[in-house]
């Protein structure tokens, strides 16, 4: 039976890639801060484990603990949005610790098991930002921009060993806590030098008829991602994700 391991899975995303995983036969290892049992349906195949992706120690023993993994879902992650000169280095450093490092750390810590075993999938969860130049969120679209280029080089390094590095471009979702994590973070959008690029920045976000992204769009594109050897690189998960994606073609 094939093990998937989830980070982020308290909610949004990585809380509908669990339940999708789950109910399709796999065991699925749920990771989040502050472990709950309570968000997804009992299963004796699956494990709720606790993981702080910014925190080296809690790393090792969640990786200790989850034990042999055939994919790893680097799905964590948060976001801030503010005009780029007013964003303070201690949220720029914040938002780079959970989206960029904590990605990276937790793909270093799986990767020698898989490449050993020359098999294995990584699947890191990113963003439609970075198809696309858009105001305000200019620290949040850097750090899944790194991400992106650093799953594109490693993906090189391990196609020898039989390992499959893959991005999962999420667009807007209404179905994910973003906008209420990022909240505290947004910064500066009374400054009066900026006003007019956050009036139309927050309209265009706003617009109900704008196409979004569902979690389930998501929970789909990961398990192609993971399932699906002839699955791309990049893979667009939701209406507005795959409109951004062939406009950057």
């Amino acid at each position: 039976m094939n093990t998937v391991l989830i980070t982020g899975c308290s909610s949004g995303f990585g809380l509908e890639t669990a339940r999708h995983f789950l109910a399709r036969g796999w065991q699925v290892i749920a990771t989040m801060r502050t472990p709950r049992n309570d968000v997804l349906p009992p299963s004796d195949r699956l494990r709720v484990l606790a993981l702080d992706v910014t925190d080296a120690e809690s790393i090792r023993r969640c990786v200790a603990a989850a034990g042999a993994i055939d994919a790893l879902v680097n799905n964590a992650g948060f976001g801030a949005a503010s005009p780029a000169e007013l964003t303070p280095m201690t949220t720029v450093r914040e938002v780079f610790e959970t989206n960029t490092f904590g990605t990276i750390a937790m793909t270093q810590a799986v990767v020698p098991r898989f490449r050993q075993r020359r098999a294995g999938v990584v699947v890191n969860v990113t963003s439609s930002v970075t198809l696309k130049v858009l105001p305000l969120i200019g620290a949040y679209r850097a750090s899944k921009m790194a991400v992106n280029a650093f799953t594109e080089s490693m993906a090189l390094e391990l196609e020898p060993f039989g390992v499959r590095m893959r991005l999962v471009l999420p667009g807007r979702s209404p179905e994910t806590r973003f906008g209420d994590n990022a909240r505290p973070h947004m910064l500066g959008f009374d400054h009066e030098a900026y006003a007019g690029i956050v009036k139309t920045a927050v309209a265009r976000m706003m617009d109900a008829a704008s196409p979004v992204t569902h979690a389930q769009d998501v929970a789909e594109a990961v398990w192609r991602a993971v399932t699906d050897p002839s699955s791309p690189l990049r893979i667009a998960a939701g209406a507005d994700a795959e409109a951004w994606m062939a406009e950057s073609r």
